[in-house]
């Protein structure tokens, strides 16, 4: 059993507030690599445009999956929903 098979791999948060006109997403995965480590994909924008990419290097399952609750807890705080 591997640390893919107990906590989320992929997380999608939206934030919608017409009265800012803001309505952006961020999305948050894992997939391992093949040197044994783990890859954390971030990628965000406003809804309905090519968002940006970020590509984050992890040695480990867990560091990744640790780094994932992280960020959806920031982003969570933030106002973000899933």
């Amino acid at each position: 059993m591997t640390q893919f098979d107990l906590f989320p791999v992929a997380v999608h948060l939206r934030r919608v507030d017409p009265a800012r006109n803001m309505r952006r997403f961020y999305t948050i995965g894992l997939q391992p690599d093949l040197f044994g480590g783990c890859t954390l994909i971030r990628e965000w924008g406003r809804l309905g445009s090519a968002g940006t990419i970020r590509h984050d290097g992890y040695p480990s399952e867990g560091a990744a999956v640790d780094a994932l609750l992280v960020h959806v807890g920031r982003k969570e705080r933030g106002g973000y929903k899933p």
